[in-house]
Formats: C-alpha cells, sequence, structure tokens
C-alpha cells in the first residue's frame, strides 16, 4: 500500500472540508473559500496528487459532522443550566440524523472511490 497516494488523499480531503465549510456558512466564504481554492490550484499542479481526489468528496462530509455533533441533543429545545449565576440558557436544535447520514455517505463514498480507483490495473504500455 503506497502512503503517499493516503497522503494526497488527505491533502484532497481537507480542501473538500474547507469547501463545505464554505457552502455551510457564509462569513466562512470570505476566509475559508480563498484558500480553498488556493489548494486547489496548488494540489492540482501537482502531477501524482490526482490520485487522492476523491479525498474531495470525503472532505465535503467533514462540516457536517460538526453540524450533526452540534444538534446532538436535538431534535426539540435544548436547555443548559449555569451554575455561576443560576441561570439557564435553552436553544432550539434539529435532528442530526441527516446531517450525520450525509456525511456519512459522503465519507464513504470518497473512500470507496479512492480504493477502486487504486486498485485498478494499470494500463499496458505499446510497444
Amino acid at each position: 500500500m503506497s502512503t503517499g497516494r493516503w497522503v494526497w488523499f488527505a491533502a484532497w480531503l481537507l480542501v473538500g472540508a474547507g469547501y463545505g465549510i464554505s457552502f455551510l456558512g457564509i462569513l466562512s466564504v470570505l476566509f475559508v473559500l480563498p484558500l480553498s481554492v488556493i489548494a486547489t490550484i496548488l494540489l492540482a499542479r501537482q502531477r501524482s496528487a490526482g490520485a487522492g481526489a476523491p479525498g474531495v468528496i470525503s472532505g465535503l462530509g467533514v462540516p457536517l459532522c460538526y453540524v450533526a455533533y452540534l444538534n446532538r441533543s436535538g431534535p426539540g429545545t435544548s436547555c443548559t443550566t449555569t451554575t455561576a449565576r443560576g441561570g439557564q440558557s435553552c436553544v432550539d436544535e434539529g435532528s442530526p440524523w441527516p446531517w450525520l447520514t450525509v456525511a456519512a455517505v459522503l465519507l464513504v463514498l470518497g473512500i470507496a472511490i479512492f480504493m477502486v480507483r487504486r486498485r485498478r490495473p494499470a494500463r499496458p504500455t505499446e510497444v
């Protein structure tokens, strides 16, 4: 197993996560999207980096895992008691399951495509 291919996959995964974060939050577009675009250009210039390109698909699932985590007490209203002041803070949370489902599909799909592409036999060279 080539470790270098997994490194490229991880690099592309980070790029995909950057794009996912940019799409989820409008304010992050100003900060994260330019970094993702620059990383895409730099990775696309590396000949061997193409092997890890399916990592972008998996990377899109990373921010969705975070959204699922933020909604872990949902669906419904979730309240937290603060002992310092004797107060209470409540927020409405959505169900984490749709977010987690899409995240898992994207993560697994990216890894599956990467593995299938890795196992393809090399094209025979003409003599």
